[in-house]
């Protein structure tokens, strides 16, 4: 009998989306569980993009089932997915540089008071979320978003997705274009989600991002699933071999394959 601590927070199993004669997804199966951090790597055109925008409501899969937290839905848009409690931080950031931190985490979802804005109670909400999450290099939410480094916009956007009650967020290339300060203030903000009992899901070509902070590796090749293991079981040439060939021979320690689709 499964129980709520053994069944994962998100459980996708034979998803497929085709784009005209393009097999986009092939029947894969991923679950997520909570309290980890989900690495989501394979070659350009693996379907990384196409699974995470499925799961998100951008795209409305063409066969397959999502269960969340043990119960089937249907997740057509991505206001069904933020009901659910699913945040999307895509690789633009979806940020207005010319909003200061407080009117872009709230952009959309506005706290009215009366016929006006709270922006009193915007503004704490911000701060508390920034605070929670351990962000100290924004010295004031009424900054411009277009005056911060790329560190601190990853930082606001992480901020916004978690400020809605999110129980998974889902990040695409986290890291990219970022630096080496920065990059590790990041992927320290996305072990922190982890910690706070949030499953995550990290698309990245990094593999040193992905080994610093996954706990599990899924790996999608040709729009099918190769397998999904715990880190320590792979190496990073495993992992590139799974990306480029659907299958290794080099394993780090005995294969104890979890989830690999047959």
């Amino acid at each position: 009998m499964t129980t709520t601590a053994d069944r994962p927070l998100l459980r996708v199993r034979g998803l497929t989306k085709k784009f005209g004669p393009v097999q986009a997804l092939a029947g894969v199966d991923l679950d997520v569980p909570a309290g980890q951090v989900t690495a989501l790597v394979g070659d350009n055109g693996a379907g990384k993009s196409v699974l995470i925008k499925c799961i998100a409501g951008i795209h409305v899969p063409d066969a397959g089932e999502i269960d969340w937290e043990g119960q089937p839905v249907r997740i057509r848009t991505p206001r069904d997915a933020a009901g659910l409690g699913i945040e999307t931080v895509y690789q633009d950031l979806a940020l207005c540089d010319n909003l200061d931190i407080v009117q872009n985490m709230f952009l959309g979802r506005e706290k009215v008071r009366h016929v006006s804005l709270d922006e009193d109670r915007m503004e704490l909400a911000a701060k508390e979320t920034l605070h929670s999450l351990g962000v100290t290099t924004v010295t004031s939410v009424r900054q411009p978003v277009g005056s911060l480094s790329g560190g601190q916009r990853q930082a606001v956007a992480i901020a916004k997705a978690v400020l809605w009650h999110s129980k998974l967020v889902i990040m695409d290339e986290p890291t990219a274009a970022l630096g080496v300060a920065q990059t590790e203030v990041v992927l320290e903000l996305v072990g922190r989600l982890a910690e706070r009992g949030l499953g995550v899901v990290v698309v990245s070509h990094n593999m040193n991002d992905v080994f610093d902070v996954a706990d599990r590796i899924a790996v999608l090749y040709l729009g099918r699933m190769a397998g999904v293991y715990a880190t320590d079981e792979l190496t990073k040439e495993t992992v590139v071999d799974l990306m480029t060939a659907g299958r290794s021979d080099r394993w780090s320690v005995p294969a104890r394959t979890k989830g690999v689709a047959s």
